[in-house]
């Protein structure tokens, strides 16, 4: 899995490309370690690129979003294939996520 952040006034976007699993997980805690840093902050999450999630990789996701709550920041998922969409219909997490 690759993740590309990108800071423009303000506003961090990660665009998440490949597969997501376990396997994955430290190193995204890693690559993604600028979001937590900037909870506080407008967060993009663009998911156009991401091919799957496992269940640790929708933990991860569920923490950045308590973060960012907890700072007064904002989280968004952008650019969702049917796919990913539908692993978050199913866990229920579109109804914690803004869902763009």
């Amino acid at each position: 899995m690759k993740v590309d952040i990108q800071e423009a006034n303000g506003v961090y976007t990660a665009i998440l490309t490949g597969w997501f699993d376990t396997n994955e997980a430290t190193q995204f805690l890693s690559d993604i370690q600028p979001l937590f840093d900037h909870a506080d902050q407008q967060l993009v999450l663009d998911c156009g690129g991401l091919e799957y999630i496992c269940s640790l990789g929708l933990r991860i996701l569920l923490r950045l979003n308590k973060e960012s709550a907890a700072k007064n920041g904002h989280l968004q998922l952008t650019n969702m294939n049917g796919e990913i969409r539908k692993i978050f219909e199913m866990t229920g997490f579109v109804k914690l996520f803004d869902i763009h």
